[in-house]
């Protein structure tokens, strides 16, 4: 299963969202990457998803393979989104 998501975050997955992306990550089963560009990245890495440098505007498309992977990609658009809010509240 593959999704396309746009990074909101103001400040992009910085290294905070981006471990929390990968907390949530290993809560699954299923094997989750993801594409920014021609480039594929794993998801279960922290390294690689901070060297995908994903800044505000990046568009990426996840892909899940498994048995939770619907739910997976579900929670995991999910979670970007609410670090968007996240950011807003803080700098209120």
């Amino acid at each position: 299963m593959r999704r396309e998501v746009e990074i909101l975050n103001p400040l992009g997955l910085h290294a905070r969202p981006a471990a929390e992306f990968v907390r949530c990550v290993h809560t699954f089963s299923s094997e989750i990457t993801f594409r920014k560009g021609e480039e594929r990245f794993s998801a279960h890495s922290i390294l690689e998803v901070l060297s995908a440098n994903l800044d505000c505007g990046s568009r990426i498309e996840l892909e899940a393979i498994g048995d939770d992977a619907s739910a997976a990609l579900d929670r995991l658009e999910k979670l970007l989104f609410e670090f968007k809010e996240q950011e807003a509240n803080e700098q209120v």
